[in-house]
């Protein structure tokens, strides 16, 4: 909107960027939609800066280019994050600047700004993708050769020599050192003075030259120095002096150190690891339970996969990779819950083994396990518990390697991480739009609406969400508009979240915009935004995943694009729009603004009435309008344009060669007939039969299914089966010598009850 409306008294002296960037200047722009609306201010692209490479680690260290900047190679430049945190940066010999990153304790999109006079204005600005470290590539790391070795070293049958890795082009110098880096949390548990802190340790070697390889054979590290067994190592030009902050640096993974822990470790790491597995037992015993607060586990692997806003997959173990499940033995897949839970930022994992059911601990040492620390960290990060990744290595990893890895105590860790079960499980409710467009509503009614213009699909007083979508006219195959119109772009927010808007441009390739500005997945392909996450596959599924839960899903294809939005329980009785009020009864599917209705089987002409009335205004609208063909017709035009009339009924004329192979194509399925008749194209058709199918096979996937909860086996005897889901049977036996009193067979009922009475022998 700001972009086309000019109020402000006329000032040139005013009209450079410097500082001023994504505002509206009196004579030009500095927006980012300015470049598509060609009324940049002349020094835009100096003064708001693009960045090449535009993401890294939250460790730090690595340059970035800071493109269209040409600056004397004496000047000293600093580049300032987040207002404080000061790199610095330098000027190569072609005159192009580059900026060191910092190392930052959260993820996610981070401003910076620019000085070239020693620190006293900062005229140029961008901003910096901070990414979790695990989710960098493997090249901008250095590599732990067999990486199981260092962190078992010192354990039976584990020892030798230790090589590390690296791409020696990515430091520009002859010699490095390298370093050993330590993560520590200080302070009270779920405390205001509870801090993180990665520290230098000491320098493993120095000086060495810059070949890209480096063996060596551990020895125990001097002092106290040994008592840090979570950490990483920091390869740096030697021209730094050990430890120095904020300088160029390649990290490895964070890991167990097993390499370098002390004589006490290496004379008997069973015993060394089983005290330090008693001593974490006994703080996680005064700790406060996570366990009530975090997210039910969904009962199948159909359900986990399908609730795609609230679970995620789980990279240690994943069915699409070939089920690698290395800590989970006998499972075939795991997600991991997006959100940390609300007080104690702890997260979910829940794994199924091959025939779709849960894996508990219970029952298998490849069951699932909570973390007290979610592993992707959670807004707004800084602070224990919330640190990505290192927070979840400190409570659930080292501890695992204590208890489960370098002694035999596994019990202690999986009494203290026991999986969920699902009985409080809810799934959520699913509404799709695709095609020309079919809406299918949250309580499942399904209705053809062919509006041209922009319409709220759902929006909920429970936590402000707004779904919106844009309609454009289909084309027929000899390029002139069909009768019919299809989705061309969908805006949505929550609360005060970033605002996502997944669109086709002019020259039909998916788009998304965060804010208005288009996002490059060419580096990262998840993100860690303000309110929400987002993330896109390589063919271009977006989803984008609010922190309430909710969850939307768009496929660019065939021409138009198609919706998914995933609405948790609590959003019973809190919708309105296309899409319906979800509360389980169809016959108020259809409500108004002004909470009038129509009936259930409410004509074409009737529902293109109801359509209609759910147009937006511009006042609330979440587009970008960035171009002269958007501001013309959508700005400014109508929102719901009067004047196109669509076919309600498309007229299946028997001489017509298409109808032939609409049916084969088609068979009994109405939309696809509608959209290939409206259309003239049987690919449109077909785009139009799978998204039909997938909304069908999404709703089957997300029915609510019943359990009963675990049932242990009786004492001195054992159990049959560990399926706990409505009609399973678990049957008993005792072991020899022993009778059995209470039932032999106990099957999981509808009232979520077993049958039977418990066994003993």
């Amino acid at each position: 909107l700001a972009s086309v409306v000019y109020n402000k008294p006329l000032n040139r002296a005013q009209d450079s960027c410097s500082q001023r960037c994504g505002e509206l200047l009196s004579t030009c722009s500095c927006q980012v939609t300015c470049q598509s609306l060609g009324n940049c201010c002349p020094d835009y692209k100096e003064f708001c800066l693009q960045i090449s490479p535009y993401s890294g680690s939250l460790m730090g260290g690595k340059a970035f280019l800071l493109e269209n900047t040409a600056f004397n190679t004496s000047s000293v430049l600093t580049c300032r994050f987040k207002e404080k945190i000061e790199t610095r940066g330098y000027i190569a010999k072609d005159g192009k600047a580059h900026c060191i990153s910092p190392l930052l304790y959260e993820t996610g999109f981070i401003p910076f700004e620019v000085s070239i006079d020693n620190g006293l204005s900062f005229p140029y600005s961008g901003t910096w993708l901070s990414v979790h470290h695990s989710k960098v590539s493997d090249e901008e790391k250095c590599a732990l050769v067999n990486e199981t070795k260092w962190q078992y070293y010192g354990t039976p049958n584990t020892y030798g020599n230790l090589t590390v890795t690296w791409t020696h082009q990515a430091l520009a110098e002859t010699h490095v050192n390298i370093e050993v880096w330590g993560y520590h949390e200080t302070g009270d548990s779920y405390s205001e003075n509870w801090l993180a802190e990665w520290k230098y340790l000491y320098t493993l070697a120095r000086e060495i030259p810059n070949t890209g390889k480096l063996t060596f054979t551990p020895v125990p590290a001097e002092g106290n120095y040994s008592t840090w067994d979570f950490g990483i190592l920091r390869i740096t030009p030697s021209s730094y002096s050990d430890g120095q902050s904020n300088i160029p640096s390649l990290w490895s993974n964070g890991h167990a150190l097993a390499w370098h822990l002390g004589k006490d470790f290496r004379n008997d790491p069973s015993a060394w690891a089983t005290a330090k597995c008693m001593e974490w037992d006994r703080k996680e015993e005064k700790l406060p339970s996570f366990k009530e607060e975090i997210i039910d586990c969904p009962c199948t692997l159909a359900q986990a996969r399908a609730d795609t806003g609230r679970f995620h997959t789980d990279y240690g173990c994943d069915i699409e990779k070939g089920s690698v499940c290395t800590y989970h033995p006998g499972a075939v897949h795991c997600v991991r819950a997006i959100q940390a839970s609300p007080q104690y930022a702890a997260g979910q994992q829940c794994c199924y083994d091959s025939t779709g059911t849960q894996v508990l601990t219970h029952d298998s040492t490849g069951g699932s396990t909570p973390d007290r620390g979610h592993d992707w960290g959670s807004p707004p990060f800084m602070k224990p518990p919330r640190i990505p990744g290192f927070s979840h290595w400190l409570y659930d990893v080292i501890s695992f390697y204590y208890c489960c890895l370098w002694s035999d105590n596994c019990q202690f860790y999986m009494k203290r991480r026991p999986s969920s079960d699902c009985r409080t499980y809810l799934p959520p409710r699913a509404a799709s739009a695709f095609g020309d467009p079919h809406f299918f509503t949250f309580d499942g009614l399904n209705f053809t609406f062919n509006g041209l213009g922009e319409y709220m699909l759902v929006e909920s007083d429970l936590t402000s969400l707004r779904v919106q979508g844009r309609t454009q006219q289909g084309h027929l195959p000899n390029g002139t508009g069909a009768q019919g119109t299809g989705l061309s772009a969908v805006a949505m927010q929550e609360n005060n979240s970033d605002v996502i808007e997944v669109r086709y441009s002019e020259d039909w390739n998916l788009e998304v915009l965060l804010n208005q500005k288009v996002l490059n997945f060419s580096e990262q392909t998840w993100m860690d935004l303000k309110g929400l996450f987002l993330y896109s596959t390589p063919d271009q599924n977006i989803t984008v995943m609010f922190s309430s839960g909710s969850g939307v899903e768009i496929r660019g294809n065939g021409g138009f694009l198609s919706l998914t939005v995933l609405l948790p329980e609590k959003f019973m009785n809190h919708t309105q729009g296309l899409f319906g009020v979800m509360n389980g009864n169809t016959e108020d599917e259809y409500t108004f603004r002004n909470k009038t209705t129509l009936p259930v089987h409410a004509s074409p002409q009737q529902l293109f009435e109801f359509g209609a009335n759910w147009a937006i205004e511009n006042g609330s609208s979440l587009f970008t309008y960035d171009t002269e063909f958007l501001l013309n017709d959508f700005y400014y035009g109508e929102k719901h344009n009067a004047s196109f009339l669509p076919v309600f009924f498309p007229y299946e004329d028997p001489a017509d060669p298409l109808v032939g192979e609409m049916v084969s194509l088609c068979d009994s399925d109405p939309f696809c007939r509608f959209d290939v008749l409206t259309t003239r194209s049987l690919q449109v058709g077909n785009s139009t039969r799978l998204s039909h199918q997938n909304h069908r096979l999404l709703v089957e996937h997300l029915e609510p299914v019943i359990s009963c909860g675990w049932l242990d086996h009786p004492i001195n005897g054992t159990k049959n089966g560990t399926n706990y889901l409505l009609g399973s049977t678990i049957s008993f036996i005792c072991n020899q010598g022993y009778e059995l009193t209470g039932s032999k067979e106990r099957t999981c009922q509808a009232s979520g009850a077993w049958s039977g009475d418990t066994p003993s022998c």
